[in-house]
């Protein structure tokens, strides 16, 4: 059952005369939107400029975690915009989480905070959180560096940062808090970050909104995929468990050639290890956070994937070649008894992943190791101040975990990812990046009350379908059905949504009967509601 090189060649050639001309189940709606979005919008980096605040490097000396202590200062950038403000009116404060703030400045323009400073007169601002964009503290990433990058660290920054800045231009007003009312925002990270702001600083931040807080720290987090499961199509999600099911029966067995021959039908035969290949296969599924109910904003992918993969129809002509070879490998894998009907599915499957990941590969002239593998030391190696990718890794391996096994899934349910997916493998770039060969550490995290967590003047907002949902508030093993929704601690499941869309907006002129759809554009009143009820109470 060799794959003829041949065939090989024709397939990649096909899979990028296919990218470049005519996708199956390709919708073109997203490249329209995305680009008359983009005449639409003024670049929010042209409206807000960046400005920079000194805060301490360390603000715990007292704390063995961070020596040698420093008694430094550093650069945190922030934005603002006070086209709406009032005297008296609050601080409305993103904490951007791990991420370059920029990317942030759309919500400043026409999103979450934008139209919380607009109903309340208050300024609206972007804050960076330490070691992403241009807020570093130390010259270089070196894991010895990366010590002052801890949760608790970034939240004093925050904290700091309120009860010091003066906003450029606004110098006659006292917008510090406690004399000015602080509400915080966040998403995802940086949801649960807000969170706990409320928690450690309740007199600096008046009221927090966490979208989609991650606020269960969880090392071995396979429940990433349980959303993606439970309200995934059906028939997607069946295909996806069925053909990973199959791959992990002839990966986890002891026929070389049977594996050889697999990696080869995917046209990934040069990928030495084999949870590398496992790894690629999930592309897929791994799409489905990406979703958004915002044209310009949606990812999708995970869309495109569905409609590949559950077409009883072959959509890749030259993958025709193939069907024998798939035929063996799904019999080999144990579905000789439906392998008419999977054989269709997998051929979409190597097709769509061949145009989505393999030929542009190719065609970057990148190795196959080089652009799939974790077994990749001389890169982890870096450590320069320009290698950025290094900050949030760091978090997640020392503290936060949420590594995405599929190892960790029941032995009674089919994962949606290969069961090759160990902790081991997912902890690679901690061992090679960071000498970190121990769990994360997620009781410096869980210890401010985890799945428990709550306050007054706190809010959770979290996504009915959002992969992140099992780490929030609301997931079935926080029991959400103990807690009530009231105007001091709102607690809202937005249906059908993802990962922080309440975060997201459109300008008055975009928006129409059905954008934003209902649910969220019912919790964007709530939050403007609730928020005006707290702004209200007294000190």
């Amino acid at each position: 059952m060799k794959i003829d090189s041949v065939l090989t060649v024709t397939l990649l050639w096909w899979c990028s005369v296919q990218a470049k001309l005519q996708r199956p189940i390709r919708s073109l709606q997203w490249t329209h939107a995305k680009s008359s979005a983009a005449k639409r919008d003024i670049d929010p980096s042209l409206l807000y400029p960046a400005y920079n605040f000194s805060v301490p490097i360390d603000h715990f000396h007292n704390d063995s975690l961070y020596e040698p202590h420093s008694n430094g200062m550093f650069s945190l950038r922030y934005f603002f915009d006070a086209s709406h403000y009032k005297k008296g009116g609050p601080v409305i404060v993103l904490e951007s989480g791990e991420d370059d703030a920029t990317d942030r400045l759309p919500y400043l323009q026409k999103g979450i905070v934008a139209k919380l400073a607009q109903a309340t007169n208050g300024v609206g601002v972007i804050l960076e959180h330490r070691y992403y964009g241009t807020s570093f503290p130390t010259p270089d990433l070196s894991t010895e560096n990366l010590r002052f990058l801890t949760t608790a660290q970034a939240l004093a920054d925050t904290a700091y940062f309120a009860k010091n800045i003066v906003f450029p231009g606004l110098e006659s007003h006292n917008l510090t808090a406690p004399n000015t009312k602080w509400i915080a925002y966040g998403g995802s990270y940086a949801g649960a970050f807000v969170a706990f702001l409320r928690v450690l600083y309740p007199h600096t931040f008046w009221g927090a909104i966490g979208s989609s807080g991650v606020v269960q720290a969880i090392y071995d987090f396979w429940e990433y995929y349980e959303p993606v499961r439970e309200y995934g199509p059906p028939t997607c999600i069946a295909a996806t468990q069925n053909i990973t099911h199959a791959v992990d029966t002839i990966l986890l067995g002891t026929n070389a050639s049977m594996i050889t021959e697999l990696k080869n039908v995917f046209l990934l035969g040069n990928l030495t290890h084999n949870d590398d290949f496992a790894s690629i296969l999930g592309a897929g599924v791994g799409g489905w956070q990406g979703r958004n109910w915002d044209p310009a904003v949606n990812d999708p992918s995970f869309s495109e994937y569905c409609g590949n993969i559950s077409s009883d129809k072959v959509l890749f002509p030259a993958t025709e070649s193939l069907r024998s070879s798939a035929k063996a490998l799904l019999i080999a894998g144990g579905y000789g008894d439906s392998v008419e009907a999977l054989v269709p599915r997998m051929l979409n499957y190597i097709g769509w992943l061949n145009v989505t990941e393999v030929a542009p590969c190719a065609a970057s002239g990148q190795t196959q190791h080089s652009c799939f593998s974790s077994y990749i030391p001389d890169f982890y190696a870096q450590d320069d101040i320009t290698q950025s990718w290094r900050s949030w890794p760091y978090q997640y391996c020392s503290q936060w975990g949420f590594l995405q096994t599929g190892s960790g899934v029941p032995k009674d349910q089919l994962p949606l990812i290969s069961r090759t997916l160990t902790l081991k493998y997912e902890s690679i770039i901690c061992r090679d990046a960071f000498n970190i060969s121990t769990p994360s550490n997620t009781e410096a995290i869980n210890y401010l009350g985890g799945y428990n967590i709550s306050y007054n003047r706190l809010a959770f907002m979290d996504g009915e379908d959002d992969p992140w949902r099992p780490a929030c508030v609301h997931a079935p093993e926080a029991k959400p059905w103990n807690r009530t929704n009231t105007v001091d601690q709102p607690f809202i499941l937005i249906a059908n949504a993802v990962h922080h869309w309440d975060e997201n907006g459109l300008f008055p002129n975009e928006t129409t009967a059905t954008l934003p759809p209902a649910p969220v554009a019912n919790a964007q009143k709530s939050e403007v509601d609730f928020v005006q009820v707290w702004l209200k109470e007294s000190k």
